[in-house]
């Protein structure tokens, strides 16, 4: 089983920037694909971006142009850099692993993202 621990989250006025990471505790060279989804308060949880084995990227319409998802497979770790935030982006965000190998697939503990007005 691969463990997925995230940072990075906190409290941000509208219009700033935060940095997420989400670190696995193995090799993330063998993880088809790697995702951010977040959840708000009373509302489902959502796919925000993701990033394959092979770099493709792909992004939610909500997030586009603003949210950048990128993989560093030596520190086994995937980021989402986030600009010009939003209040509507305020929620828990996660991370996601999914493989061919049932042992890889995982989610993170979450990490709470607030932007204010």
């Amino acid at each position: 089983q691969v463990q997925l621990v995230e940072s990075g989250g906190g409290l941000v006025q509208a219009g700033g920037s935060l940095r997420l990471s989400c670190t696995a505790s193995r090799s993330i060279v063998s993880i088809n694909v790697m995702g951010w989804y977040r959840q708000a308060p009373g509302k489902e949880r959502e796919r925000v971006a993701m990033i394959t084995s092979g770099s493709s990227t792909d992004y939610a319409d909500s997030v586009k142009g603003r949210f950048t998802i990128s993989s560093d497979n030596a520190k086994n770790t995937v980021y989402l850099q986030m600009n010009s935030l939003k209040p509507e982006d305020t929620a828990v965000y996660y991370c996601r692993t999914q493989s061919w190998i049932a042992s890889l697939n995982s989610w993170g503990q979450g990490t709470q993202v607030t932007v204010s007005s």
